[in-house]
């Protein structure tokens, strides 16, 4: 069994993290090895579901060239700033080189307490690592920058949080888990030649065409700023809730991160919140652009002294690339939503259009994903409104009729549109009832729902068969009011 580690992590100073390796489980058992991932990373899957493979994914066995770590950082959570946060139970155990040579982080979630724990046990339970799983492939399956799951493991051991639980460890494959919170760290302790090394760092890893700029550092912001821009966006066009969006779980390589009480819609509205921890609605969906925005500024304030060094010069440069946000996001949202109605051109009032059908949406509590799906069989059937019993209530009728004027207006290929509007309005996605029910069924010792649902999720666009099942929403007795963070 081979890795193929090359830590440049773990080069920079040691006040970036604290070396330590995994806390050993007591009998680790594989759970789920995502395979074609191992295989894209260069592994061999046969070898990590072996016994020796499924010591290094349970963190009993630390594989040769590994150099494991927890990394340090801050956060804002919540609005609120704290100092220290820092991988209280996850261990980095080294960046691995694919077959093309690109660079991804392969750390080991519930590998046990660092020096960043606090009063945590710093393991994980079997429930938030088969959600994580879940939703992380399916995220990627929808075409969404994020982390991946490469494996889950049982550890025989029991965890305690309200009660008694099966312990579980998560093997995540990430482009970087370097954060927004991780230049916030230095950033408090105005060790700015820390915060410059971090930056350089970034630049190198993920940004390297930044290098050419005069103001490398601005650029660095901006390239960031851009890649938020997109991945919210993307968010909102398959409704998807992050939950806990504090600057701590922020990928500075604009990768989703950190799946905690994370959702997605049934019925459209923009205030839907469903993390339990969220009281005042600060991460509900239609906030999330504007989060965003709250976020960057925060690394712009970290960046300052590298700006410029005079301070006034290098605040409005900060401020100059955070007003820039809204108009980046509204670019790549109208980009988003654009392809969910097939529309292949850009036209004045396509925002108007877009507004028009959400707040319709609202009204009547539609379900989002299907009634978007409703404008592709539109398109593949040419009726009106294809499996939809329309209310008296509903506009939705009205706005088909603009919408067909809008698209009209182009000459586009019906085939190509049809095909985009496919790959943008995906057949399923994770209902929450869904999730809720595999994972109660995996923690009573059944897996196979959580392996039937993974199986659809892994392939959003598919119609028929047996994703017929998962496309419904909700019946009132199976509404997911709430999700929980699972720490």
């Amino acid at each position: 069994m081979t890795f193929v580690f090359d830590n440049s992590y773990a080069r920079l100073p040691e006040r970036f993290y604290a070396r330590l390796p995994p806390s050993p489980v007591v009998r680790p058992s594989l759970i789920r090895l995502n395979r074609p991932l191992a295989r894209e990373l260069g592994l061999d899957p046969d070898a990590l579901s072996g016994p020796d493979g499924v010591a290094v994914l349970a963190g009993n066995r630390v594989p040769e060239g590994a150099d494991p770590l927890a990394m340090a950082y801050a956060g804002h959570q919540f609005g609120n700033f704290v100092p220290q946060l820092g991988d209280g139970r996850a261990i980095l155990l080294g960046e691995i080189l694919d077959r093309s040579g690109a660079r991804f982080d392969l750390q080991l979630k519930g590998a046990g307490r660092t020096p960043f724990s606090r009063a945590g046990d710093g393991r994980a339970w079997l429930g938030p690592v088969l959600r994580e799983y879940l939703i992380s492939e399916a995220m990627h399956a929808l075409g969404i920058p994020t982390t991946r799951a490469l494996a889950a493991v049982a550890t025989g051991e029991q965890v305690y949080r309200e009660g008694p639980l099966p312990g579980a460890v998560l093997a995540r494959v990430a482009r970087s888990h370097v954060r927004i919170g991780t230049f916030e760290y230095f950033s408090a302790r105005e060790d700015t030649d820390g915060l410059r090394q971090l930056a350089d760092y970034v630049i190198d890893r993920h940004y390297p065409e930044t290098r050419a700029s005069d103001r490398m550092y601005l650029a660095l912001l901006n390239a960031v700023i851009e890649r938020q821009a997109d991945l919210v966006a993307r968010w909102l066009g398959v409704g998807f809730i992050h939950g806990v969006m504090n600057t701590d779980n922020l990928s500075i390589a604009g990768e989703t991160i950190d799946y905690g009480p994370c959702a997605f819609m049934d019925e459209y509205h923009p205030g839907t919140v469903y993390s339990s921890i969220d009281h005042a609605g600060r991460y509900a969906y239609g906030n999330q652009p504007r989060i965003a925005q709250w976020n960057l500024a925060r690394l712009a304030q970290t960046l300052l002294p590298l700006l410029d060094e005079d301070p006034d010069r290098a605040l409005a440069l900060a401020q100059e690339a955070i007003d820039g946000f809204p108009g980046r996001f509204e670019r790549a949202y109208l980009q988003v939503f654009r392809a969910k109605l097939g529309l292949l051109e850009s036209r004045d009032g396509d925002g108007a259009l877009i507004t028009a059908l959400l707040e319709g949406m609202a009204k009547v509590g539609a379900d989002f994903t299907n009634r978007f799906r409703v404008l592709t069989q539109v398109i593949e059937t040419g009726e009106s409104m294809p499996g939809l019993e329309p209310h008296e209530t509903d506009p939705f009728a009205d706005w088909v009729v603009r919408w067909r004027a809008r698209l009209a207006q182009e000459d586009a290929d019906p085939d190509e549109r049809l095909t985009r509007m496919r790959r943008a309005n995906p057949v399923v996605i994770p209902r929450n009832h869904r999730v809720e029910d595999a994972l109660e069924a995996a923690v009573e010792g059944d897996l196979d729902p959580f392996e039937q649902l993974l199986a659809v999720l892994t392939n959003p666009w598919q119609e028929g068969g047996e994703t017929h099942a998962y496309t419904s929403p909700p019946k009132p007795h199976e509404v997911v009011r709430q999700t929980f963070c699972g720490t």
